[in-house]
């Protein structure tokens, strides 16, 4: 992990050191844009959602958005961030392999979504966040906003963004959790606070025996990842408070790997079974940040500073890739008719610089610098009408300059029903590897140009009259400019960006139910039309995407089970077959999870869960295919 002093942001410096949909949540939720965790965070209506640069009420927001909270993750058994977000609307995972586990939102590629952990990207130097065994144990809620966000968050926040927020101190004491199943996974805290701050350190390692990927019975494919947080807050003053967060994590992974030809024509009889092929990431980030002004008066100043660094390496590379960010990022909240607590019309202004470098096994040194200006316009214009406008202007040293924008409406036409709708616009540039990097059958291009995304969604939300249930159904419309894709030229492939557009649209559908108060039902649905500019459909986004689950709670609140069913169809890939690479459509599938949980004492409980709880052969990427069935059990404690 690396400290550096804020000069360093000029470039000039010479060394360098070796993240089911609830539409709304009784919670407070910091604003994403800021990596602070001060307990004097602004505080608004009981329901609010982080989604620009300050918070803001629900129902007021008129982005696409969905919250999966603790409460939720605990009851349905949930262990990874990957399975989390299979409960999200216009959310597809899939991948090759644990660690390769890609997260598209609304069809659009992988690094068109931008991942925070506590509003800190979760990878350095603009990487796509591969979320392999990336757990729940420390995960307060998770956040997914739908749609363009560059206009708050920057480049890459095109498709969307997803913000984990862990946990902090929230009182003093110590606890944690251990699960034994197909491998082990534990993890322990313990924290303290006192009347003007909390810290809170936390650590664990999660170790999954796997399976073979490669469907040939042979060895299996697992993975190992160790991690670390430390997270605390001081209130220096009245007015002044800061606040740190420390993050660290190793991964390994073994895989098989794809040779350049097959034969077979199934899903899982082409990989090699490989014992010696796999890879190791290392995360590393450090970010602090400051506050100054109170939530009463008319002006609060955020000033906040952080270095991410992200490492990886294929057992075939003798070097790793190492990519890095260093951001110094200043943000004003301006009640512009009051508090900024109570203003009805809100200013929010940002100036960030950021530094990125990049080096890998196949390129040298490279780096690339942005300074951008934002301002964000909030406003309550009638009891029942909102609008967010956001305005966003990039300086890049590389690309040219650019202004990404977002507007957004919330109209309540009464008790039962909400209207919201929203357009932007937003930039994601090439990765490194696709610019620089050289190797025996791929060439970089550093000529690409940056893909740019305009995208616009309508949706409405209903509630019943007892407030038991919620359905909310978003239209979506998304074109792709200057895509990025590779040509062959028989012997190498190369990126270049496509001349004609690539169009994606498609419906999200998320529903909650509480029968009463032990049973609730919840369900998602996404329809996703995702095409090539010639018609041919996009691998890997599936069409049809639908995810039910069922929760029920004793009397006594001791007692929890859950069920939970996801079917799968109409996704494509790349085939190998003995003829040839093809585009071939995969088998439709549906996969049944189970989870329980017992509380011993209010303090103690024990957990059991079964995942593919009828052993379903199935894949989400041509000859990967998924786990079998494993069941899981353990204990998790709180003093």
């Amino acid at each position: 992990m690396s400290c550096w002093p804020l000069w360093a942001l000029s470039g000039d410096d010479p060394m360098r050191s070796s993240s089911l949909s609830v539409l709304a949540i009784s919670i407070v939720l910091p604003a994403i844009s800021a990596p602070a965790f001060s307990q004097t965070e602004t505080t608004l209506d009981p329901v609010v959602v982080s989604g620009g640069l300050t918070p803001m009420r629900a129902a007021d927001y008129g982005r696409a958005f969905s919250v999966v909270t603790a409460e939720e993750i605990e009851k349905r058994g949930i262990t990874t961030v990957q399975d989390a977000l299979r409960a999200v609307p216009g959310v597809s995972v899939n991948g090759t392999g644990r660690e390769m586990g890609q997260v598209r939102i609304r069809g659009g590629e992988g690094d068109h979504t931008l991942v925070l952990i506590d509003g800190v990207p979760a990878a350095g130097g603009s990487r796509e966040y591969m979320f392999a065994g990336l757990e729940t144990n420390n995960i307060e809620r998770i956040e997914v906003l739908r749609g363009p966000q560059a206009a708050f968050f920057g480049s890459n926040a095109s498709s969307g963004v997803i913000n984990i927020i862990t946990r902090k101190a929230e009182g003093t004491g110590y606890g944690g959790q251990f699960e034994l199943g197909n491998g082990h996974n534990v993890s322990a805290y313990t924290q303290v606070r006192g009347q003007n701050g909390g810290l809170r350190v936390s650590f664990g390692e999660l170790k999954d025996n796997g399976h073979d990927l490669s469907g040939s019975n042979g060895e299996k494919d697992g993975m190992s990842r160790q991690w670390a947080q430390l997270s605390g807050d001081w209130q220096a003053t009245e007015r002044l408070s800061f606040s740190m967060l420390a993050r660290w994590a190793d991964e390994v992974h073994e895989n098989d790997p794809e040779p350049d030809t097959g034969t077979g024509t199934n899903l899982t009889n082409i990989l090699s079974d490989d014992p010696d092929s796999g890879s190791f990431r290392q995360e590393h980030a450090l970010s602090f940040a400051a506050r100054y002004g109170r939530t009463d008066e008319r002006v609060v100043h955020h000033l906040s500073v952080a270095n991410v660094i992200s490492k990886s390496r294929w057992y075939l590379n003798n070097v790793p890739d190492r990519a890095e960010t260093r951001s110094l990022k200043y943000r004003a909240e301006i009640g512009l008719d009051g508090s900024v607590a109570s203003a009805g019309h809100v200013l929010n202004l940002l100036a960030e610089r950021q530094l990125e470098n990049f080096i890998g096994a196949y390129q040298p040194l490279t780096k690339r610098q942005q300074s951008s200006f934002a301002a964000e316009y909030r406003g309550n214009l009638a009891d029942n009408l909102s609008l967010q406008f956001g305005l966003r202007h990039d300086l890049n040293t590389v690309y040219d300059d650019f202004t990404s924008w977002n507007a957004a409406i919330s109209y309540q036409i009464n008790d039962q029903i909400r209207l919201h709708a929203s357009a932007g616009r937003a930039r994601v540039l090439p990765t490194w590897s696709e610019l620089y990097t050289v190797t025996s059958n791929f060439v970089g291009n550093p000529n690409l140009k940056p893909e740019i995304n305009n995208s616009i969604d309508l949706g409405v939300e209903f509630s019943t009259a007892d407030g038991r249930g919620l359905v909310d159904v978003t239209l979506f419309k998304e074109r792709l400019k200057n895509e990025i894709y590779g040509v062959s030229n028989g012997t190498s492939s190369s990126p270049v960006n496509r001349v004609e557009d690539s169009d994606r649209q498609g419906v999200e559908v998320s529903g909650r139910w509480a029968m009463n108060q032990q049973l609730s039902f919840g369900a998602n649905y996404t329809w996703l039309d995702a095409t090539e500019w010639d018609g041919s459909p996009e691998i890997r986004r599936p069409k049809h995407e639908l995810g039910l689950n069922a929760t029920w709670v004793s009397q006594d609140d001791r007692l929890t089970l859950n069920g939970n069913l996801r079917l799968v169809s109409g996704n494509w890939d790349k085939a190998r077959l003995s003829t040839g690479t093809v585009t071939a459509k995969m088998p439709t599938y549906a996969v049944v999870n189970v989870a329980a949980s017992y509380k011993l004492r209010d303090n103690l409980t024990l957990t059991g869960r079964v995942n593919n709880l009828f052993d379903k052969d199935y894949a989400d990427a041509w000859d990967y295919k998924s786990p079998e069935r494993n069941i899981w059990v353990g204990v998790k404690a709180d003093f």
